[in-house]
């Protein structure tokens, strides 16, 4: 560990999944919970999903099948306009789909250590207590500067230390065990939730192989008969399997008998633990169907990985993991007060303590920590609602890819916290919804292009969810990919990556675009407009007092167009393109309703003057267009700016995980730094309730932080996590609107601390210091070739400054250029 890192402490281990530490690379993640007899890790494979490749391709015959199609559409558009909502909820209904797939616990691995004779232990004791006077455990660590997971413990009058990290490098899950003054004993046994096929013991290790459930019911639809089902014979040359190989080096005397590996009198020991699997080869194909390998060749692939690794031996696999992780962990940092470095006692000291600004820090960089473990660029798909983390053969909301708000908190920071390559796995993602979101389009809706709506899974499922009972508020929102699409031009505008613009950016751009372009029609009043349109996942109060969902030119559907079309235009513009689709979204952006007031000041969230059901509901749809879209702001619009604030007055705090991220950055897009803090005190409370009781989600009952820091409402979802990152990062440093805004939203409280390697639109990079409440050191540079000008900005100062490429300048506090640095 180095003297600088940021590590977290837990004096026991841990009584339950809420209490693990995380670990992972990108494609196997595991939780660790410790202890000495019956220590468990709870392994994930992030391809480990339910459902098969030609899932969303038979949904949508079905859904054809059923008379949805563009002439339904047509009477649901005329339906809408009438105000007739339960002919147009109806005539909805049957375009919705059964549901997008689950993302699946894949395998368990037990570990005992033992003095003596290890009888009468059971490897399902996950609570790892210490069994007498023969052993103490003496607590764990995670860092997070390098993503180990560190423990202690006593066994038999010797010092044991073991060490487990998830090697991106290795593809393994690696654990070191270390015995010190003699030697112990310790037996492995590996277990699946899932149907086992495949189980083999021997002196090097265990294998096990189970079959992947091929569709999975999530547990709002409690009324389907098979919630899990397995195939009865590979499908199309698809057979859903899964292959986990646990190979073992070690000093001392192994043996197997009964599906337990076993060793004695060892002073150390590597395990590692591997996987192959046929989503995987389906993933990195990126086809419908694929051919699958067969399950001997999956069986061979996991253990050929884990013996290599076990090769490679401890001390080299811990050196390639460490060089890979902190090469990315270190590229930025944050830190509010002047506490970054030590070992923290999460209990105490985080959840119980009193220091805010070490709440701060410790909470930004795992955020962080939490998105380098579960995205890298060609392990798998990406950062899930529960990142790569689940335990649950039925987990809340699938634990997929929500993508009304979820999945794209998810990697709101990626780009500005200096994890431009974690951004990657979602780019995979859209470019296979960009395939089964085009036949969607084309043979449902009658449009060119993609479309994506309120849910997806790494099949890339496309149609509305709900199984025609599903409420429209949720189930019906044509938006998704619309939303997903503005992460591409963002990964270009921190990056300036020309290459990525061209080749993967703008077609997946142009295509959703083409969608909108078809999608919207004519007004009565001369407007373009979506219809039908809901505003995630908000009800408004109709005409007849009824609560309804269905309407046209949602807010919310307007900014995101706005800012599709706006980013098409730029992406155009950046590669010199002549195409013709500029000319037509020209023609129609001047033709988008614009943001309205209400007469009560407030944002409209629907094209009328509607009042909303739930005046504090959870989801702020319709102020997207403030962050993270950047279209209304304080300076350049500041009476919408003005009803954005009022909308959050109504809306009120509190909520859950994700919801506090978000209201978090509003706040601090509006300058608003008090109320910030405020909402991000409240959402880093601890939980006081039991987090495997999931609460309404309506937001009537707040959530929390878990034990191990996780984000829960409940139920767990690590968006909370990954948002309230970026919402921390957007207090300190903005860069939309053409200007880098340093401390625009730094609460008085928070008079200490300070930020670097911060990555700014435009493909700038910013180092600062605040003291007292004052800019002490600012440094800004030019992260690309080429001679270029930023405008900074800084307590109601702006200064204009010319780079050139590599170059960086020291500037003083009234932005004067102190010191100039020429690339090196």
């Amino acid at each position: 560990m180095a003297g600088d890192d940021l590590v977290l402490a837990w004096p026991r281990p841990a009584s339950s999944w809420f209490e693990a530490a995380p670990v992972g690379n990108g494609r196997l993640g595991a939780m660790v919970f410790g202890g000495v007899r019956g220590s468990r890790l709870q392994i994930n494979d992030s391809t480990v999903w339910s459902g098969r490749p030609k899932g969303p391709a038979d949904a949508l015959a079905r859904v054809l099948a059923s008379g949805a199609g563009p002439e339904r559409l047509a009477e649901v558009r005329q339906a809408v306009r009438d105000e007739d909502h339960r002919r147009a909820e109806k005539l909805l209904m049957s375009f919705e789909g059964d549901y997008s797939q689950e993302y699946l616990p894949f395998v368990d691995l037990w570990m005992t250590l033992e003095t003596g004779d290890p009888a009468g232990d059971s490897p399902g004791d996950s609570t790892g207590d210490s069994p007498g006077a023969e052993a103490a455990y003496l607590g764990r660590t995670l860092n997070l500067d390098d993503g180990v997971v560190s423990e202690t413990l006593e066994v038999g009058g010797r010092s044991v230390r073991r060490r487990t990290w998830a090697s991106r490098p290795a593809r393994a899950v690696c654990v070191e065990v270390t015995v010190e003054g003699g030697t112990a004993d310790m037996r492995l046994e590996m277990s699946s939730p899932l149907r086992g096929v495949h189980e083999a013991a021997g002196v090097s290790g265990l294998t096990l192989g189970v079959e992947v459930p091929v569709d999975g019911a999530p547990l709002h639809e409690p009324d389907v008969a098979e919630p899990l089902r397995y195939a009865a014979a590979p499908d199309d040359g698809y057979d859903p399997f899964a292959a986990a190989a646990v190979r073992i080096g070690t000093d001392g005397e192994a043996s197997a008998t009964d599906g337990v590996w076993s060793v004695r009198g060892m002073s150390r020991a590597l395990i590692v633990l591997t996987s192959s699997t046929s989503a995987a080869d389906y993933w990195a194909n990126r086809a419908d169907v694929v051919r699958s390998a067969s399950r001997e060749e999956h069986l061979a692939r996991a253990v050929r990985d884990a013996e290599a690794a076990v090769a490679a031996g401890a001390a080299e696999l811990l050196r390639a993991h460490r060089q890979d992780l902190r090469a990315l962990l270190s590229a930025a940092g944050l830190t509010i007060g002047t506490r970054r470095t030590g070992t923290f006692d999460v209990e105490k000291e985080i959840l119980g303590g009193t220091d805010e600004g070490l709440v701060a820090t410790v909470m930004f960089q795992l955020g962080r920590y939490l998105l380098a473990s579960a995205s890298r660029p060609a392990a798998g798909p990406p950062a899930n609602l529960q990142g790569l983390w689940n335990a649950e053969l039925r987990p809340a909301w699938s634990s997929n890819y929500t993508i009304n708000i979820n999945t794209q908190m998810n990697y709101w920071g990626a780009e500005s916290a200096g994890l431009p390559e974690c951004h990657e796995p979602l780019f995979d993602l859209i470019e296979r919804l960009s395939q089964t979101g085009g036949r969607v389009s084309g043979e449902l809706y009658g449009a060119r292009g993609w479309v994506a709506h309120h849910n997806t899974d790494m099949w890339g499922w496309a149609l509305p969810v709900g199984m025609g009972h599903g409420n429209p508020s949720w189930a019906i929102w044509m938006m998704g990919g619309v939303w997903l699409a503005h992460h591409l031009w963002e990964h270009f505008e921190f990056g300036q990556d020309l290459e990525f613009l061209r080749e993967r950016g703008w077609p997946l751009l142009r295509g959703c675009a083409e969608f909108c372009l078809d999608w919207l029609v004519d007004g009565p009043d001369g407007w373009l407009d979506t219809i039908p349109s809901t505003s995630p996942e908000n009800l408004f109060v109709s005409r007849q007092s009824t609560p309804e969902s269905l309407s046209y030119s949602a807010a919310m559907d307007m900014a995101l167009i706005r800012a599709l079309f706006s980013d098409c235009l730029a992406a155009a513009e950046a590669l010199g393109l002549d195409d013709p689709i500029s000319g037509r979204i020209r023609t129609a952006m001047p033709r988008l309703r614009p943001p309205r007031i209400a007469p009560d000041g407030r944002l409209r969230e629907w094209a009328e003057d509607l009042p909303e059901q739930d005046p504090h509901h959870r989801h702020l749809s319709f102020l997207a267009g403030v962050y993270p879209l950047g279209q209304i702001d304080p300076v350049e619009t500041p009476d919408l700016a003005a009803a954005a604030v009022r909308s959050l007055d109504a809306r009120g705090p509190g909520a859950m995980g994700w919801s506090w991220a978000w209201k978090i950055a509003l706040r601090a897009r509006l300058g608003d730094a008090r109320t910030a803090r405020d909402l991000f005190l409240e959402a880093t409370r601890p939980y006081s309730d039991d987090p495997s009781v999931n609460v309404p989600a309506d937001g009537s009952l707040w959530g929390g932080l878990l034990p191990n820091l996780f984000s829960t409402h409940p139920p767990f979802q690590i968006d909370g996590n990954y948002g309230i990152t970026a919402a921390l990062l957007e207090m300190v440093v903005q860069s939309h609107g053409g200007v880098i805004r340093i401390l625009p939203a730094v609460p008085a409280a928070w008079a200490d601390g300070a930020a670097w390697g911060v990555r700014c639109r435009g493909g700038w990079t910013v180092d600062l210091e605040w003291r007292r409440g004052e800019l002490t050191s600012l440094t800004v540079r030019n992260s690309l070739p080429g001679t270029r000008t930023a405008r900074v900005g800084h307590d109601g100062t702006t200064a204009e400054l010319t780079l050139a490429g590599g170059e960086q300048v020291r500037l003083g506090t009234s932005l004067d250029i102190r010191e100039r640095t020429p690339r090196r």
